[in-house]
């Protein structure tokens, strides 16, 4: 009877999943590799505009952000850090020479990723006070979409970034509390004639 029960259950429940890109373990554990080993990296890698590019970096850590797997690393082409999207590296990265490990560019690599996600590529960036604590926008904010800190007991700030204006007049809109535009001053402006 229990089991008619589980079998009625599970033939009416759909599941609705955010589908997303698949990195194959073998990559996932390849970066690992190198990062616990301090090895570069070789690989071909496609950017937001699907462009290839040859890569070579010093792999330091991988970062998930709950959808997607993130590898922070050195680029040594263009001398700089870079965050590299696991699911836009081609096939399994080859191993090279071993380097000394360079100090983080940031403490908190969650809020360097969470920057360099939804903040650092686009043209429109914005830092707005939200009057609401910082645990409850924690819950209702994703990293991928803007970097939260706190501004009292009461308050916090978001820094975020868009394709446009509107974008980021709709996307506080709908973030269901107060809020201050604090830069730019051209969003304060938008906001009023929205």
């Amino acid at each position: 009877r229990l089991r008619r029960r589980l079998s009625a259950l599970h033939s009416f429940i759909v599941p609705l999943s955010i589908p997303g890109p698949t990195v194959e373990a073998s990559t996932l554990s390849a970066i690992a590799g190198a990062c616990r080993d301090s090895e570069t990296l070789r690989f071909t890698y496609h950017g937001r505009d699907a462009a290839a590019s040859a890569r070579e970096v010093e792999p330091h850590w991988l970062v998930h952000t709950g959808h997607r797997w993130y590898l922070v690393a050195w680029d040594r082409g263009r001398e700089d850090w870079r965050t590299f999207r696991a699911d836009r590296i081609d096939g399994c990265p080859a191993a090279g020479l071993r380097f000394t490990p360079r100090k983080p560019p940031d403490n908190d690599l969650a809020a360097y990723v969470s920057r360099s996600l939804a903040y650092a590529p686009y043209p429109y960036r914005a830092r707005v006070l939200l009057h609401a604590p910082l645990e409850t926008m924690t819950g209702r904010i994703p990293p991928s979409a803007g970097t939260l800190a706190r501004a009292g007991a009461k308050r916090c700030t978001l820094d975020l970034g868009a394709k446009s204006l509107d974008r980021i007049a709709v996307y506080l809109a709908l973030a269901g509390v107060d809020f201050e535009v604090q830069d730019p001053p051209e969003l304060r402006e938008h906001m009023r004639v929205l």
